[in-house]
């Protein structure tokens, strides 16, 4: 169990350093941003918490003080959690109602951590066996410290996530909503967190042995550190992250597009405007020019499509009307490029009209419906 633990406190330490990095990264920019010091004081914070968890878990004296790594975890995590709410109010309230309730959170995390290091002394928190601050062992002082810990880390993770709904519909740039929205599922999981360690005490006080459940709540923990670490800096990266998934998207369906374009090309030459290359750099005017073309080459074939030609079967009995529909077209077009080569035109061609109704404006839609085309049609040729 030791080793599943350190391990979660070894997670959640790197998150917490890579998200102060990257922060660190803008300071010459930002650092007159009272909420970019804020952050970066929150991220500090995050680090020490949960590197003195690994220092805890490696031995139970720090500095020549028994479970001193404790406390500071403990003392560190209370300041990290009233920093974090202190974050959520200068995102997302005005200037005078967060000094207002800025002051309010400080009063308590200082009273909070206060109150904690009169029940580590008073309990002789020095002189305890370490494992005593996991589960309480029964004593007391050390249960009333325990579960005042908790609370500390409870009643944030509720307001933080009873206010990000209400701010994120509130907030006006997209990346501040992302960062909301990412920051309530960190403070769920970080709720789940206090209710495992809970769950913990209370069973240990009661003579009850969990077993391998004890570790559900560092697991929560760690798990909860690394979504609060994505959401304290989503909003700096969150742009270029969508730009880079919209760019993965679009060059999967570049690529997807390429058996059936080929075909048409070999087809038709002439439905090409540039010759053909593999480079990717404009990718967006690439894809553009790859369904223009591949939309010309299967007009070029409408008077030898053969409406009979339909190849529903290989959508499967349990394929959607519009899988169906791409394998028919994807039929047709296979049917068509034999046709061509032997100079035979069906009796009921089509000769006349469009692609079904398809709208054609929408490239989105576009994109995304001739890839179902294409993957129709390269099961098709393999089938064959």
């Amino acid at each position: 169990m030791n080793t599943t633990r350190t391990l979660c406190f070894v997670i959640a330490a790197l998150s917490s350093y890579a998200a102060l990095v990257y922060r660190l990264g803008q300071v010459r920019r930002s650092w007159r941003d009272n909420a970019y010091r804020t952050l970066v004081i929150t991220l500090l914070l995050q680090c020490l918490t949960f590197t003195m968890g690994a220092v805890a878990m490696g031995g139970e004296s720090f500095l020549g003080v028994g479970n001193l790594a404790i406390l500071v975890m403990h003392l560190s995590a209370v300041a990290f959690c009233v920093s974090a709410q202190i974050i959520l109010l200068r995102w997302a309230t005005d200037a005078e109602e967060a000094v207002r309730k800025t002051r309010y959170w400080l009063i308590t995390g200082i009273t909070l951590d206060v109150l904690l290091l009169v029940l580590f002394l008073i309990a002789d928190g020095p002189g305890r066996p370490a494992s005593d601050f996991n589960t309480g062992s029964g004593q007391p002082l050390v249960l009333t410290y325990l579960l005042v810990f908790i609370v500390s880390q409870a009643v944030p993770c509720v307001t933080i996530f009873r206010q990000c709904g209400p701010y994120a519909r509130m907030a006006g740039k997209a990346e501040l909503r992302q960062a909301l929205r990412m920051l309530s599922v960190a403070a769920v999981i970080l709720f789940l967190y206090c209710l495992g360690r809970t769950v913990n005490i209370l069973t240990a006080a009661a003579g009850i042995d969990i077993g391998v459940w004890q570790l559900a709540s560092n697991v929560f923990s760690a798990v909860g550190i690394l979504t609060l670490s994505l959401a304290l800096t989503i909003s700096s990266w969150g742009t270029s992250a969508a730009k880079l998934l919209a760019w993965a998207r679009s060059y999967r369906s570049y690529r997807a597009l390429y058996p059936l374009w080929r075909d048409l090309y070999e087809s038709s030459p002439d439905i090409v405007l540039e010759p053909p290359g593999a480079a990717v750099s404009d990718l967006d005017y690439r894809l553009h020019r790859r369904v223009i073309e591949i939309r010309d080459g299967w007009r070029d074939l409408r008077p030898y499509i053969d409406r009979t030609a339909t190849g529903t079967d290989g959508a499967g009995p349990e394929a959607s009307e519009e899988s169906r529909q791409a394998f028919a077209e994807a039929a047709q077009i296979r049917q068509a490029l034999h046709a061509k080569r032997a100079g035979t035109i069906p009796d009921d061609n089509k000769d006349d009209g469009d692609f079904d109704d398809r709208d054609t404006d929408n490239l989105t839609a576009e994109v995304a419906w001739l890839t179902q085309v294409a993957s129709a049609y390269r099961k098709l040729g393999s089938a064959g």
